[in-house]
């Protein structure tokens, strides 16, 4: 995608995605075939349900048919929230992970498995499950550490509410 025609893009789809209260994640246009694909994804604290995705997609269509940001080509339009494999590379997505289970590539190499108990400006405040009956430790890494994050989905996990009960 060249870079005026994200940016064109960027310009036409931003305000709407604004207008229902979501952060733009990213836009991507690809090859299917003789077809191409504009892939917008959106988030939100809360996250986002699958009317709101609806919504937002005739809403962009509507305007992309405006205009002549996408060319005479076919295309699909696909609007979704971020997989919960999703990279974690914003502020906000570190904080939206805030008590989820995260896998942190060191940029001084390793890496590591922990739950993320806090965000600030400078890093996260970790707990590193402990290993063969060993109480979890407290770890601190600085943002400028982490190489690459991603949550780490986890099927057994009871729900805060579970274990208030």
């Amino acid at each position: 995608m060249s870079t005026t025609q994200s940016e064109r893009l960027r310009g036409l789809v931003e305000p709407l995605v604004s207008a229902e209260q979501l952060d733009l994640e990213e836009i991507e246009v690809s090859r299917a075939g003789r077809r191409r694909v504009l892939r917008i994804i959106v988030d939100s604290e809360e996250g986002v349900e699958l009317d709101t995705c609806a919504e937002l997609s005739r809403a962009i269509s509507a305007q992309l048919d405006e205009t002549d940001v996408m060319g005479e080509d076919e295309y699909v339009l696909e609007v979704s929230s971020p997989g919960a494999d999703r990279p974690l590379t914003e502020h906000r997505h570190y904080e939206r992970a805030t008590g989820r289970l995260a896998r942190l590539q060191l940029r001084e190499g390793g890496e590591l498995v922990a739950r993320i108990l806090a965000v600030d400006d400078e890093g996260l405040d970790l707990e590193v499950p402990g290993v063969k009956g060993r109480k979890p430790t407290s770890r601190r890494i600085a943002f400028d550490e982490i190489a690459k994050a991603r949550v780490e989905l986890e099927f057994n996990r009871k729900d805060k509410k579970e274990e208030e009960a």
